[in-house]
């Protein structure tokens, strides 16, 4: 297996306060963080995001980042098609559908996605979904804009 590097091709983000200001945000609702939602959740809903926003960077490291914490390569492999899956539990694809709406931003009724995803999960719980959706978004737009591109050594 040939192993990927990144290199910028755009801009380097260190040289203005933003990489750092979403790095903070990265310790609070980031991959390594402590959070309440299950963490092989909060991680599809990574990967979710940056499936959906095309950032190459961030779908290799949360493709590798689910693998290592043990969800499948069928789950992995399938995130562009959850909602067309039985590999995903139905809790899954509450949070899944959530996360597709907050990432378009196209719904008229965001309520309803709100609502079923209350069924589920508590505010605290909640508030941590929606943050690490957020977050994931920061990161995927920094990295698409600074030009983070792979390539094989």
């Amino acid at each position: 297996m040939h192993e990927v590097t990144f290199k910028n091709t755009r801009f380097d983000p260190d040289v203005t306060p933003f990489h750092g200001l979403a790095k903070e945000m990265a310790k609070a609702v980031g991959y390594t963080a402590d959070l309440d939602v299950n963490k092989e959740l909060a991680q599809l809903l990574r990967l979710r995001v940056a499936q959906k926003n095309e950032c190459a960077y961030c779908v290799i490291l949360h493709s590798k980042a689910s693998r290592d914490i043990g969800i499948s390569d069928a789950k992995t492999d399938n995130i562009s098609s959850w909602y067309n899956s039985e590999l995903y539990t139905d809790v899954e694809k509450t949070a899944l559908a959530y996360c597709d709406v907050l990432t378009d931003g196209i719904s008229k009724d965001f309520q309803r996605y709100h609502d079923a995803l209350a069924a589920h999960f508590n505010e605290k719980e909640i508030a941590e979904i929606a943050a690490i959706i957020i977050n994931m978004n920061v990161w995927t737009r920094l990295k698409l804009a600074q030009g983070e591109t792979p390539f094989l050594k």
